[in-house]
C-alpha cells in the first residue's frame, strides 16, 4: 500500500475518533500516533495524515456545506460515520490539496470498500462525483481556488 493511501486510511481513523468522542483534532491526532500508529510507518504517513485529519476538522463546516448540496434526502448526521467522514475527507481534498480529483474519488472508492459496505461504495461515489462536476463546472480553477489549496498546502 502506498504512503498516502495509508496516510488517508489514518486520516479517516482519526476523523472517526473525532466524530465520536468530540475532542480536539490535535488531542486525537497525538493520541492515534502515541497509541495505534504504527511505530514503522514512515514520516510522510504520518504528516500527510495528520494535514488531512486538522484540515478537514479545520474545515468541517465548509466541506459539510459541499456535502449537503448534493446529499439530498441524507442529513450529515444521519450518515453512517465511516461514510461521512470518507466523504468529509475527500471533500477536503477537493478543495484544499492539489491532489487531481480523479485520484480523490478513487482513493475515496478504495478506503470506503475496505472500510465500509458496497452500497456505501456507490452512496460515496455518487455524491463524490456531482461534487467534481459541480466544483469543475463553478471553477475552471478559479483563482481563489487556487490561493485556498496553496494556503492549506503552506500549512
Amino acid at each position: 500500500m502506498g504512503t498516502r493511501r495509508k496516510a488517508r486510511e489514518c486520516a479517516l481513523q482519526m476523523l472517526f475518533a473525532a466524530d465520536v468522542t468530540k475532542l480536539p483534532g490535535e488531542t486525537v491526532t497525538r493520541n492515534f500516533w502515541d497509541e495505534l500508529g504504527e511505530p514503522d510507518a514512515e514520516e510522510l504517513t504520518e504528516t500527510f495524515s495528520v494535514r488531512l485529519t486538522l484540515g478537514t476538522l479545520r474545515e468541517l463546516e465548509t466541506v459539510d456545506d459541499k456535502i449537503r448540496t448534493r446529499a439530498e434526502h441524507w442529513r450529515i448526521e444521519r450518515m453512517a460515520i465511516v461514510d461521512r467522514n470518507v466523504l468529509r475527507l475527500a471533500v477536503y481534498e477537493f478543495l484544499y490539496e492539489e491532489t487531481p480529483n480523479t485520484v480523490v474519488i478513487n482513493e475515496a472508492l478504495e478506503i470506503a470498500r475496505r472500510f465500509s459496505t458496497f452500497e456505501a461504495t456507490q452512496f460515496i461515489n455518487g455524491i463524490l462525483d456531482a461534487i467534481k462536476h459541480d466544483l469543475e463546472k463553478k471553477n475552471k480553477k478559479s483563482p481563489d481556488d487556487d490561493n485556498k489549496k496553496s494556503q492549506a498546502s503552506s500549512n
